[in-house]
């Protein structure tokens, strides 16, 4: 098995392609270790010291890591807890798929609420996956759009940037409706 490494504009950030699906359907993330009890796999990052952070997407597995210890340090180790996990034969995720992502939305502003979802899903979440995190709806109240950043997008420098120049931008171009797009902790 052979797994490829890619940086993230966070540089706290990294990204493994381990060659092989991850998950089959959404995304999964864990903030903490506190919280990695459903996958195996994040079990195994997770055991290694100054890991922060572990993200499962489709292909990909993004890991983050303290500011006190160094990539060169931790990387190798890494690398061994995925091929490990791979070559035990355990499930990514224990009894479940991963999260399809968006909150759910009702009212009268639902037929916004569906295009936002649309654009986040046909023009953001892709080009966001490249970097190894996520974006997610999370709520629309009164023109301001609220989103999840997950994986890479949490904690990285460019955020706040994506959000505003390019996220609500993008949205406000095609939603007039849309004012405003604001970040929400998890």
């Amino acid at each position: 098995m052979f797994i490829q490494t890619e940086s993230t504009p966070n540089p706290a950030t990294l990204k493994f392609l381990p060659g092989q699906t991850v998950l089959e359907v959404g995304t999964a993330d864990f903030p903490s270790a506190e919280v990695a009890g459903a996958s195996p796999l994040a079990q195994r990052i997770f055991a290694n010291a100054g890991v922060t952070g572990v993200f499962l997407g489709n292909d990909f597995v993004t890991v983050t890591k303290s500011e006190e210890i160094e990539w060169d340090h931790i990387k190798p180790s890494i690398l061994g807890a995925i091929m490990e996990h791979y070559q035990s034969g355990q499930p990514v995720l224990v009894g479940g798929r991963g999260d399809a992502g968006h909150a759910d939305h009702s009212g009268e502003d639902s037929e916004i609420v569906n295009q936002i979802k649309e654009l986040l899903d046909t023009r953001v979440r892709p080009a966001v996956a490249q970097d190894g995190g996520d974006i997610t709806f999370h709520g629309f109240d009164r023109g301001i759009v609220y989103l999840h950043m997950q994986g890479a997008c949490a904690g990285c420098p460019s955020s706040t940037l994506t959000l505003k120049m390019g996220i609500e931008n993008l949205l406000r171009h095609y939603i007039p409706e849309v004012t405003e797009v604001r970040p929400v902790a998890a």
